[in-house]
């Protein structure tokens, strides 16, 4: 989905996982802080789904660089904390933001997996 070398700190760069479903949009983002999950040196390296696990709400504009945080949703103003396994910070949702699991091998950065489920997916590997 990425190369480390490109990634630069708090630039989220988009990308779909686990299809091409109607939630399956992402980012992958250098935190430039360790976070759990994390991968590359410094473990700031992480990846979230691009939607509120209330009511889908859209966060695809919503990345909070300062504070690390994904949000406020534009439905009902939940937050996430992006260095604690997108855990759930404020207002109305009750799940913690869904997880992209990343794998480096060199400079390749690959999505591998899914911590939470997705808004709209019955499971993970189906999309709506």
């Amino acid at each position: 989905i990425g190369k480390l070398s490109a990634l630069k700190a708090d630039q989220p760069v988009a990308f779909e996982y686990p299809d091409e479903g109607a939630y399956a949009q992402s980012m992958l983002v250098k935190l430039g802080t360790e976070a759990g999950g994390g991968i590359g040196p410094r473990k700031d390296v992480v990846a979230f789904n691009y939607f509120c696990t209330h009511q889908g709400g859209p966060l695809e504009d919503q990345y909070d660089a300062e504070k690390k945080i994904m949000g406020p949703c534009e439905f009902h103003l939940s937050t996430f904390d992006l260095t604690r396994h997108g855990m759930m910070v404020s207002a109305s949702a009750v799940q913690n933001l869904p997880q992209i699991v990343l794998e480096l091998e060199g400079n390749d950065i690959y999505a591998v997996g899914v911590l939470g489920l997705i808004y709209g997916y019955p499971d993970n590997m189906m999309g709506v």
